[in-house]
């Protein structure tokens, strides 16, 4: 079998664990499998750059083929730099595929060469979202079922310090 290395992009602010079904289904598809944490510094993220490429690494102590990196870069560029042959996206709902299918299209016009998959996550988890977890956590609601234990354990924290 050919080792095929994969990119699994985003901003994971915060991760979820519909990211980390992904990402254990990508790990079980590919050889190798890169999360490649956005800094994103338009979307303002609540965490750090450096704070969720850790709450990844905590999260995934069990795949042995995964690697996590943050980047500052365009996505295809990153991916060819780190030799992927695949870019994995999530998809909920139909409204995540008209986004992502534009995405796939201007990727592959970029660079052709690498491949855009895309993976629903398990039911349990289509209706998890980064955006709603953060409202959920904001407004004193649990997470836990929603998130690894190290990112809820870093939102009670986060909003005990500054509520609202």
């Amino acid at each position: 079998m050919t080792a095929v290395r994969a990119v699994y992009p985003g901003t994971f602010d915060p991760v979820t664990n519909g990211h980390i079904d992904l990402m254990r289904r990508g790990t079980a598809i590919f050889s190798e499998l890169i999360v490649a944490v956005a800094d994103s510094p338009r979307k303002a993220p609540m965490f750090s750059l450096e704070d969720r490429v850790r709450f990844i690494v905590e999260a995934t102590t069990d795949l042995p083929n995964i690697v996590v990196k943050p980047f500052r870069t365009l996505l295809v560029d990153f991916a060819r730099d780190v030799g992927a042959k695949a870019i994995i996206k999530g998809l909920r709902a139909v409204s995540d595929f008209d986004y992502e299918l534009q995405m796939s299209l201007i990727n592959r016009r970029l660079a052709p060469d690498v491949e855009t998959v895309f993976m629903m996550p398990s039911e349990e988890f289509s209706f998890v979202s980064s955006s709603m977890i953060k409202e959920i956590a904001s407004l004193s609601g649990g997470v836990g079922t929603m998130v690894p234990k190290n990112v809820e354990e870093a939102m009670k924290i986060r909003f005990r310090a500054n509520p609202g």
